[in-house]
């Protein structure tokens, strides 16, 4: 053997003891970026949702309806008509008069204005899928036939909606393409 070793016996190093107060600055840290991270995430998907909330042109121009956003589900009104009164001649005579909801079943509704009325109820965004936000479980009310549908809403890339009033399942139902208005 090389005698330039000398042979000493092996030495265990010697760590120091972990302070106690790190220990919990790491943690309160820790619990700091993990619950910073759920608000970014949490706060990114209500936004997601929101954006569908401002003024929509439907189609023909023949309404604007105002969606909203309240306590976490989305609702929508008639905001502008294009023809709000009754024209003249009407079968009724109700010439020159603000449009109201006659074809609601409820027959205490009749007198309602159509301006103003809520429309769209309690949608609740769902997610993106496919590059295309969705918003659904709730309705949409037709004032010109009195019925009420169960009803999607698909934001496209094009900043349009697609919206869809259904029965029973989305296979048996219509969409209407809104555009937000200028």
């Amino acid at each position: 053997m090389n005698s330039t070793f000398k042979k000493h016996p092996a030495k265990a190093l010697e760590l120091p003891l972990a302070n106690p107060s790190i220990r919990i600055v790491k943690a309160v840290l820790l619990t700091a970026i993990v619950v910073l991270m759920w608000v970014l995430t949490t706060s990114a998907a209500w936004a997601n949702g929101n954006q569908i909330v401002g003024s929509w042109l439907t189609p023909e121009d023949k309404a604007v309806v105002e969606i909203y956003e309240q306590d976490g589900l989305y609702y929508g009104k008639f905001t502008h008509l294009k023809e709000p009164t009754y024209e003249v001649g009407h079968v009724d005579g109700l010439d020159g008069q603000a449009k109201t909801d006659r074809n609601n079943p409820d027959a205490t509704q009749h007198n309602q204005p159509i301006l103003g009325l809520v429309m769209l109820n309690a949608l609740k965004y769902a997610g993106e899928k496919k590059g295309k936000h969705k918003w659904k479980g709730g309705s949409i009310y037709d004032p010109g036939n009195g019925k009420t549908y169960k009803s999607t809403i698909k934001l496209n890339a094009d900043g349009t909606l697609d919206m869809r009033g259904y029965i029973g399942i989305s296979l048996f139902g219509r969409t209407q393409v809104w555009r937000p208005q200028q």
